[in-house]
Parts: structure tokens; C-alpha cells; sequence
């Protein structure tokens, strides 16, 4: 049977980039004492009342057929959440309603690139960017980060990597993995870049309400000139520990928006009226656990980096903002996949190979900042055993 090029590009860019953690699962499956630390899942509970908003608003009748772009109260909400944090007024028309960032990575893609047409990701970067990019038959161009800079944008190298191809720049941050916060000077100057080079900006913020230290988000659509060049990607599946409802959004300007609702509206035709009313209830208040897990993070990623102190040749860096924690293992002689994969074996912790994000990503491991402090500091302390036994 003859299958369409898609299946082709997305060959070994999907399930190969976590092979570890499907083995570790597969451990943990056979009861074996297996330390999870390689997916950036949730294990705090959500709020209540947002289960509580989504149970009566279902058991209301809001099941039914929803507008294409978001039902009204769930784009008033939005317009309201980013009016307050972009600090300048954002409308109703400036967001589609999408089941997770995921889908809105895709869809944003779809609807800004033709084949051949090259979008710039900084390297390391998330293990399902190349395929965004490459399902609508874009080529990703890795753009390196420097792991003794903290990972922060190379301004010249950026700009070095634009060609009469590139369409785009994919920022992330805070980052996954790396735990960078993009300072307003280095995004101005990626704003400056795609601005003399008629490029896009997509911007994933899904970890915008985990910023850690005196550090201080900032988003490329903060700025007025750079709206109607950003596309701005999240949801609350981190923010409010609810991955499995599958409700995100893209924030844009009104003109996109109008666009690229024929691309949704294509693929889905609306989402779960019950859920953008637990949405919306989310986004509405200030419920304190949204700062009981940002808090959590940074109390794990402190542990980890405590209980690596004596660890030969690794170092962890407390990361600036989101739930992970890179650990660089560079100093052991090990590839981080190499390192991620004999860990598992010989002491049953799993951790994502910084392979998986990119080719910066090589001689580190992501760990996932999602079991409490005590086995945290177990992990650590099996990481250091096996560390020194090299």
C-alpha cells in the first residue's frame, strides 16, 4: 500500500526519543523499586473546585457542540488572563481554544509553513519539536545553546542560522529541559532578528507560572510590535496539574487567529464545552496550588543538587524556572544516553538522555522535579552510588 510522506518524515521522531522511560516503565510494571524521573507529569493534585466547575458544568448539559475558536466565557477569560500579564489589552479574537500545547504546536506550524520552509529551534529543545515542524514538511535548523551559559540564546548565532528559507523561530521558556527563563533583552533581540528577517515567533509558555529565584518571565508578546509576528502556545496541563484534560490555547494576534481557524475548525471543530468551563474557572482565580507545586519544584531541584554534591563528574543546575533539572555528566566520560541507560539497569532510576533534545543536549539527563523530596533525595543518593562506581 502506498502511504502518504508524513509517516515517512516522522519516522524516528516520536516513541525512539524515549526509550529509556518505556523500559522503565516496563520495570515499574514488574514491581520492580524503579525511581520515575522522566516525564514531566504532575503528581500533585489539581484544585478541587476546577474538578468540581467541569463535573456540574457536565452534568449541566455543556456536552454539546462548541464554538470553533472557544466557547465565549473561556476567550473573556483568556482575554482577561493575558491582559493582565502581558499588561496591555488583549481581545477576545486573539485565541483559539486547543486540546493541549501539543495540538497547538502542530497547529500553529500547519498554518505558517509551506514545504522547504526552515524554522530555527534552539538546541536543546522539547523531543517533539522536530516533529511539528517536519509534519507539515518544514525543516527544523538547530541552533546550538551553550550548556556554560546557562543555556541562553546565542543572539549571533541566531542570527547567523537565519536563511532566505527560515520561516520561524521556536522559543520555550522556561525551558524543557533546560530550566532557562528568557531574559526581555534576549528576547527583544530575537524580536529585532525576526523582525528585519519577516519571521515568525512561535513562543511556548505552557511553563510561564513556574519561574523560580528573582527570576522574571517574559514573553515576546508582551511587546505590542511583536504581536502580529508571536505565536503564543500553552494550556494548563502544567500550571494546574491536569495533563489528561487536554485544554490549551494559542494566543495571537486577531488577524492570525482569523486565519488559522479554518485549520482547527478542520481538524476539530471545537472541544468539550464543560472542560473550557473548568478552564476558564482555572485561569480566573488564584488558587494556591499553582504556588504550592512552583515551590515543590524548587525545593526537589535544591535536593537533587544537594545530593549529587559528591557525585564524580556530575553537577546539577538549579534551573531558572519550570520542573526539570539538567544534570551534567559530562564529567564522567559517559554519553547522557549511555549514562541515562545504565542507571536504569543498575540502580532503577529513569531519566530522559539529553540526546532526546537535541545535540547540546548530549552529556546531561533531564530529571523530572515529580516525586517529593524523600525519594528525590533517594534518587540522588542511588545517581551518586553509581556515579562513583564508574
Amino acid at each position: 500500500m502506498k502511504y502518504a510522506s508524513i509517516s515517512s518524515r516522522l519516522s524516528g521522531l516520536g516513541s525512539d526519543k524515549w526509550a529509556v522511560h518505556i523500559a522503565g516503565r516496563r520495570l515499574a510494571a514488574k514491581g520492580e523499586n524503579v525511581i520515575l524521573l522522566s516525564i514531566g507529569e504532575p503528581d500533585l493534585p489539581p484544585a478541587p473546585s476546577i474538578l468540581d466547575v467541569a463535573s456540574n458544568q457536565m452534568r449541566a448539559g455543556r456536552t454539546k457542540y462548541s464554538a470553533g475558536e472557544g466557547e465565549p466565557a473561556m476567550l473573556e477569560a483568556l482575554s482577561r488572563h493575558y491582559t493582565q500579564r502581558m499588561e496591555r489589552p488583549v481581545g477576545t479574537d486573539q485565541f483559539l481554544f486547543l486540546p493541549g500545547t501539543q495540538t497547538a504546536l502542530f497547529v500553529a506550524f500547519l498554518s505558517i509553513l509551506d514545504p522547504g520552509d526552515e524554522v530555527l529551534l534552539l538546541d536543546p529543545y522539547y523531543a517533539t519539536y522536530e516533529a511539528v515542524v517536519t509534519a507539515p514538511g518544514g525543516k527544523p535548523v538547530p541552533v546550538p545553546l551553550d550548556p556554560d551559559r546557562g543555556f541562553h540564546p546565542d543572539i549571533k548565532a541566531i542570527e547567523k542560522a537565519v536563511t532566505p528559507r527560515t520561516r520561524a523561530i521556536l522559543l520555550n521558556s522556561p525551558s524543557n529541559p533546560t530550566g532557562a527563563v528568557f531574559t526581555r533583552e534576549e528576547n527583544l533581540a530575537i524580536g529585532a532578528i525576526a523582525k528585519r528577517h519577516d519571521l515568525w515567533i512561535v513562543s511556548d509558555e505552557v511553563y510561564a507560572m513556574f519561574i523560580h529565584g528573582n527570576h522574571v518571565f517574559h514573553s515576546p508578546f508582551m511587546e505590542k510590535d511583536l504581536e502580529e509576528r508571536t505565536i503564543v502556545v500553552s494550556s494548563i496541563s502544567k500550571s494546574h496539574a491536569l495533563p489528561g484534560f487536554r485544554c490549551g490555547w494559542i494566543a495571537a494576534s486577531a488577524e492570525y487567529c482569523k486565519r488559522a481557524v479554518s485549520v482547527t475548525e478542520t481538524m476539530l471543530f471545537g472541544s468539550q464545552p464543560f472542560l473550557e468551563d473548568a478552564t476558564a474557572h482555572a485561569l480566573e482565580h488564584e488558587l494556591s496550588g499553582v504556588a504550592v507545586m512552583r515551590d515543590a519544584y524548587l525545593a526537589r531541584a535544591r535536593v537533587m543538587k544537594e545530593g549529587v554534591a559528591r557525585a564524580r563528574g556530575v553537577k546539577a543546575h538549579i534551573p531558572e524556572g519550570g520542573m526539570f533539572v539538567m544534570l551534567d555528566v559530562r564529567g564522567t566520560g559517559l554519553s547522557g544516553d549511555d549514562f541515562a541507560r545504565r542507571l536504569l539497569n543498575e540502580e532503577k532510576v529513569v531519566t530522559m538522555p539529553g540526546e532526546s533534545f537535541g545535540l547540546k543536549g548530549a552529556g546531561h539527563l533531564r530529571v523530572a522535579l515529580t516525586v517529593d523530596v524523600d525519594v528525590m533525595a533517594e534518587a540522588a543518593r542511588r545517581i551518586t552510588a553509581f556515579a562513583n562506581r564508574l
